[in-house]
């Protein structure tokens, strides 16, 4: 009910009030428009605004000891998990890379054993005594004559040597006792 007063006084007001010109300009009927509005919105009373410039230049925080106590635990307790944390990061890679370390060598390993096979194999084809004899045959080379091999130590092919048995020492002694 008392909305439907306050409207219907509202009602009253504008019709008693002079109505907007009909010949002026668009303009000029909105600033008229606009000062009713704002008339009926201040109610009573009038709006007044203030500026205040505040200067907080001059404010200085007041230290809290206890406050700086936590925030140094703190951070010393963050400081020690974050280096904690990458130790284990860092052993962690670490390992990792001597694993790959290993595999490389093992790979290598393989591979070598595989090559000293390979040259095993060229090694006994190339050493064959029957194919030596075939290029020596192809050259023009044939079985050495009496005399004409010549040894570095000295000795002859032609001086036969007779193979000999000889007792230790250790034998001669216990037995001349």
């Amino acid at each position: 009910m008392a909305t439907m007063a306050i409207g219907g006084q509202e009602m009253a007001e504008m019709q008693a009030r002079p109505s907007v010109r009909r010949g002026a300009s668009v303009a000029e009927r909105n600033r008229e428009l606009y000062e009713q509005q704002r008339a009926r919105r201040r109610g009573p009373t009038p709006e007044m605004f203030f500026a205040k410039h505040i200067d907080n230049s001059r404010i200085v925080k007041a230290d809290d000891p206890e406050r700086r106590k936590e925030m140094r635990s703190f951070t010393i307790a963050m400081t020690m998990f974050f280096l904690l944390t990458m130790v284990y990061v860092w052993q962690h890679f670490s390992a990792i890379e001597v694993g790959y370390r290993v595999e490389a060598q093992k790979t290598q390993v393989a591979q070598l054993q595989e090559k000293n096979r390979q040259l095993e194999l060229t090694e006994a084809q190339l050493s064959d005594p029957n194919r030596i004899d075939k290029i020596a045959k192809q050259l023009g080379l044939d079985t050495p004559q009496p005399g004409q091999v010549v040894r570095a130590d000295g000795m002859s092919d032609t001086t036969a040597v007779m193979a000999q048995a000889r007792i230790p020492v250790l034998t001669e002694k216990l037995t001349g006792n």
